[in-house]
């Protein structure tokens, strides 16, 4: 295996990766490239029994979060002013309008990445992977060795806790 022909292959779907995470293009940036350094260092331990980008994606995961510990970062970022969304199918862009509209909210959004921080998983980078880094279902089935049905109800389910979370802050606002 060619760390060069990897890195060709993967480095956009790492970096968008870790823009999920961290909503700043230059810090996911430098995590990206400190992610395929430390893939070329432990290379020879990669035994290929994973799909490779889940096994870059955990090293990218690590890597962010080391960061954010170092830099006494605790919560996620607002989204980037720049950040766009692609055009969907037709049958999902209902499903997905929802949040996406919540997340150009300024203070939802907030609130939205303060609950993501503290998702458990798998429902957190399942959500991510498909909103953030723009991953189809089957793609991330296969980073979590499930179906793409796995991932779409795994999707679904994060989404109906961000919906459920907003809503209680929702009551909680008007009860003020």
């Amino acid at each position: 295996m060619d760390i060069e022909s990897v890195y060709t292959q993967y480095f956009k779907d790492v970096f968008l990766y870790v823009r999920s995470l961290s909503a700043d293009a230059g810090t996911a940036e430098e995590i990206a490239q400190e992610t395929f350094m430390k893939a070329l260092k432990s290379l020879d331990s990669f035994d290929g029994s994973r799909d490779i980008r889940a096994w870059l994606f955990t090293i990218a995961k690590n890597t962010y979060y080391t960061f954010c510990r170092r830099e006494h970062i605790y919560a996620a970022p607002e989204l980037a002013e720049g950040y766009t969304e692609r055009r969907l199918p037709e049958n999902e862009t209902d499903m997905r309008r929802d949040v996406i509209e919540q997340l150009a909210d300024e203070e939802r959004s907030f609130l939205i990445h303060r609950f993501l921080h503290d998702m458990k998983e798998p429902y957190k980078e399942v959500f991510s992977l498909r909103v953030f880094g723009e991953l189809p279902y089957e793609k991330i089935g296969q980073l979590f060795g499930k179906s793409s049905g796995w991932a779409r109800v795994s999707y679904y389910r994060a989404k109906q806790m961000i919906r459920e979370y907003m809503e209680a802050m929702e009551h909680e606002k008007n009860q003020l």
